[in-house]
Protein backbone atom coordinates (compact mmCIF):
# COMPACT_ATOMS: atom_id res chain seq x y z
CA UNK A 1 0.00 0.00 0.00
CA UNK A 2 1.59 3.32 -0.80
CA UNK A 3 0.84 6.04 2.21
CA UNK A 4 2.09 8.84 0.08
CA UNK A 5 4.60 10.08 -2.76
CA UNK A 6 6.99 12.51 -2.08
CA UNK A 7 9.02 14.12 -4.82
CA UNK A 8 9.87 16.49 -7.83
CA UNK A 9 6.21 18.16 -9.32
CA UNK A 10 6.91 17.49 -12.65
CA UNK A 11 3.71 18.35 -14.78
CA UNK A 12 0.23 19.42 -13.24
CA UNK A 13 -2.81 20.57 -14.62
CA UNK A 14 -6.20 21.05 -12.81
CA UNK A 15 -6.93 17.34 -12.95
CA UNK A 16 -3.60 15.02 -12.81
CA UNK A 17 -0.08 15.82 -10.84
CA UNK A 18 2.94 14.01 -11.91
CA UNK A 19 5.50 13.39 -8.97
CA UNK A 20 8.98 11.84 -9.59
CA UNK A 21 10.12 9.85 -6.85
CA UNK A 22 13.21 7.80 -7.21
CA UNK A 23 13.02 7.84 -11.05
CA UNK A 24 9.35 6.72 -11.31
CA UNK A 25 7.14 9.58 -12.43
CA UNK A 26 3.44 8.75 -10.29
CA UNK A 27 0.33 10.08 -12.11
CA UNK A 28 -2.46 11.04 -9.76
CA UNK A 29 -6.10 12.22 -9.81
CA UNK A 30 -6.35 15.30 -8.08
CA UNK A 31 -9.13 17.54 -6.84
CA UNK A 32 -9.24 21.81 -7.87
CA UNK A 33 -8.34 21.81 -4.09
CA UNK A 34 -4.96 20.15 -4.31
CA UNK A 35 -4.25 21.59 -7.14
CA UNK A 36 -4.57 24.72 -5.43
CA UNK A 37 -2.51 23.98 -2.29
CA UNK A 38 0.29 22.57 -4.58
CA UNK A 39 0.36 25.40 -7.75
CA UNK A 40 3.68 26.51 -7.68
CA UNK A 41 5.62 24.22 -6.34
CA UNK A 42 9.24 21.99 -7.31
CA UNK A 43 8.64 19.75 -4.06
CA UNK A 44 5.46 18.16 -3.09
CA UNK A 45 4.31 15.24 -0.64
CA UNK A 46 0.87 13.60 -1.76
CA UNK A 47 -1.17 11.01 0.28
CA UNK A 48 -2.32 8.47 -2.20
CA UNK A 49 -5.61 6.77 -2.49
CA UNK A 50 -5.20 3.66 -4.88
CA UNK A 51 -8.00 2.34 -6.73
CA UNK A 52 -7.36 -0.95 -7.71
CA UNK A 53 -9.90 -2.82 -10.50
CA UNK A 54 -9.65 -5.54 -12.75
CA UNK A 55 -9.28 -2.84 -15.51
CA UNK A 56 -7.41 0.04 -14.22
CA UNK A 57 -5.12 0.92 -11.55
CA UNK A 58 -5.58 4.52 -10.39
CA UNK A 59 -3.52 6.59 -8.03
CA UNK A 60 -5.79 9.46 -6.31
CA UNK A 61 -3.27 12.33 -4.96
CA UNK A 62 -4.15 14.83 -1.74
CA UNK A 63 -2.72 17.70 -0.54
CA UNK A 64 -4.00 16.57 3.15
CA UNK A 65 -4.91 13.75 5.17
CA UNK A 66 -7.71 15.17 6.14
CA UNK A 67 -9.09 15.61 2.56
CA UNK A 68 -7.63 12.05 1.65
CA UNK A 69 -10.10 10.82 4.58
CA UNK A 70 -12.94 12.80 3.49
CA UNK A 71 -12.67 11.08 -0.14
CA UNK A 72 -12.36 8.15 1.40
CA UNK A 73 -15.55 8.41 3.34
CA UNK A 74 -17.78 9.87 0.50
CA UNK A 75 -16.57 6.46 -1.78
CA UNK A 76 -18.42 4.64 0.69
CA UNK A 77 -21.52 5.98 -0.06
CA UNK A 78 -23.88 4.21 -2.80
CA UNK A 79 -23.83 5.84 -5.63
CA UNK A 80 -20.32 8.08 -4.88
CA UNK A 81 -17.52 6.83 -7.13
CA UNK A 82 -14.22 8.03 -6.60
CA UNK A 83 -14.84 10.61 -9.63
CA UNK A 84 -18.01 11.86 -8.48
CA UNK A 85 -16.26 12.73 -4.89
CA UNK A 86 -13.34 14.22 -6.60
CA UNK A 87 -15.77 16.19 -8.17
CA UNK A 88 -17.54 17.00 -5.08
CA UNK A 89 -13.86 18.16 -3.13
CA UNK A 90 -13.21 20.10 -6.31
CA UNK A 91 -16.30 22.14 -5.54
CA UNK A 92 -15.87 22.64 -1.74
CA UNK A 93 -13.55 22.50 0.75
CA UNK A 94 -13.07 19.81 3.05
CA UNK A 95 -14.97 22.25 6.16
CA UNK A 96 -17.84 23.08 3.41
CA UNK A 97 -18.31 19.86 2.68
CA UNK A 98 -18.71 18.70 6.55
CA UNK A 99 -20.62 21.86 7.41
CA UNK A 100 -22.90 20.80 4.77
CA UNK A 101 -23.18 17.16 5.82
CA UNK A 102 -23.33 17.61 9.68
CA UNK A 103 -26.14 20.69 8.94
CA UNK A 104 -28.20 18.39 6.52
CA UNK A 105 -27.70 20.92 4.18
CA UNK A 106 -28.74 19.09 0.91
CA UNK A 107 -29.60 21.35 -1.51
CA UNK A 108 -25.76 22.85 -1.13
CA UNK A 109 -24.31 19.26 -1.82
CA UNK A 110 -27.00 19.44 -4.69
CA UNK A 111 -24.99 22.13 -6.37
CA UNK A 112 -22.03 19.96 -7.25
CA UNK A 113 -22.38 18.65 -10.84
CA UNK A 114 -22.92 15.02 -10.35
CA UNK A 115 -25.27 14.82 -7.31
CA UNK A 116 -28.93 14.09 -7.20
CA UNK A 117 -31.41 14.81 -4.71
CA UNK A 118 -31.24 11.55 -3.62
CA UNK A 119 -27.57 10.73 -3.29
CA UNK A 120 -26.83 14.40 -1.43
CA UNK A 121 -29.38 12.96 1.57
CA UNK A 122 -27.60 9.40 1.43
CA UNK A 123 -24.58 11.09 1.83
CA UNK A 124 -25.51 12.90 5.15
CA UNK A 125 -27.34 10.55 6.89
CA UNK A 126 -24.60 8.02 6.05
CA UNK A 127 -21.68 10.28 6.87
CA UNK A 128 -22.83 12.70 9.79
CA UNK A 129 -22.01 10.49 12.26
CA UNK A 130 -18.58 9.49 10.97
CA UNK A 131 -17.16 12.59 10.02
CA UNK A 132 -17.53 13.82 14.14
CA UNK A 133 -15.88 10.06 14.65
CA UNK A 134 -13.20 10.67 12.55
CA UNK A 135 -12.37 14.33 14.07
CA UNK A 136 -12.38 15.45 10.15
CA UNK A 137 -15.42 17.74 11.56
CA UNK A 138 -14.00 18.69 15.08
CA UNK A 139 -13.93 22.58 14.27
CA UNK A 140 -17.96 22.43 13.28
CA UNK A 141 -20.20 22.18 16.37
CA UNK A 142 -23.76 21.48 15.78
CA UNK A 143 -25.00 24.79 14.53
CA UNK A 144 -22.56 24.52 11.59
CA UNK A 145 -20.71 27.25 12.48
CA UNK A 146 -16.75 27.17 12.62
CA UNK A 147 -15.70 27.38 15.95
CA UNK A 148 -12.23 28.11 17.58
CA UNK A 149 -9.43 25.50 16.94
CA UNK A 150 -8.55 23.24 20.04
CA UNK A 151 -5.62 20.95 20.33
CA UNK A 152 -5.51 18.14 17.77
CA UNK A 153 -3.15 16.15 19.49
CA UNK A 154 -5.00 16.32 23.34
CA UNK A 155 -8.31 15.93 21.60
CA UNK A 156 -7.00 12.60 19.88
CA UNK A 157 -5.71 11.06 22.68
CA UNK A 158 -8.84 11.78 24.68
CA UNK A 159 -11.32 10.58 22.70
CA UNK A 160 -9.31 7.17 21.76
CA UNK A 161 -9.02 6.69 25.32
CA UNK A 162 -13.01 7.13 26.25
CA UNK A 163 -13.32 4.83 23.15
CA UNK A 164 -11.23 2.15 24.69
CA UNK A 165 -13.67 2.74 27.30
CA UNK A 166 -16.74 2.00 25.58
CA UNK A 167 -17.74 5.09 24.90
CA UNK A 168 -18.95 5.24 21.51
CA UNK A 169 -16.60 8.09 19.29
CA UNK A 170 -19.50 10.09 17.88
CA UNK A 171 -20.82 11.71 21.49
CA UNK A 172 -17.23 11.08 22.62
CA UNK A 173 -15.86 13.46 20.06
CA UNK A 174 -18.14 16.35 20.52
CA UNK A 175 -18.15 16.12 24.34
CA UNK A 176 -14.10 16.14 24.37
CA UNK A 177 -14.25 19.63 21.60
CA UNK A 178 -16.76 21.25 23.50
CA UNK A 179 -14.26 20.68 27.14
CA UNK A 180 -11.17 21.78 25.05
CA UNK A 181 -13.17 24.75 23.46
CA UNK A 182 -14.06 26.26 26.76
CA UNK A 183 -10.23 25.05 28.90
CA UNK A 184 -7.64 24.93 25.81
CA UNK A 185 -4.76 24.37 28.32
CA UNK A 186 -6.17 21.23 29.82
CA UNK A 187 -4.09 18.24 29.56
CA UNK A 188 -5.33 14.66 28.22
CA UNK A 189 -5.75 12.70 31.94
CA UNK A 190 -8.21 16.48 33.13
CA UNK A 191 -10.32 16.26 29.31
CA UNK A 192 -10.85 12.54 29.96
CA UNK A 193 -12.07 12.89 34.05
CA UNK A 194 -14.47 16.12 32.61
CA UNK A 195 -15.58 14.42 29.74
CA UNK A 196 -16.48 11.14 31.72
CA UNK A 197 -18.60 13.74 34.08
CA UNK A 198 -20.62 14.91 30.47
CA UNK A 199 -20.96 11.79 28.31
CA UNK A 200 -24.21 10.46 28.76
Amino acid sequence: MIEYIKGELTDLTPALATVEAAGVGYGMNISLNTFSAIQGKKEVKLYVYEAIREDAYVLYGFATKKEREMFQLLITVSGVGANTARMMLSGMSVSELCAAISTGNAKLIQSIKGIGKMTAQRIIVDLRDKIVALGITSEIPAGGQIAAPVNNEVRDEAVSALTMLGFAPAPTQKVVVQILQEQPALPVEQVVKLALKQIK
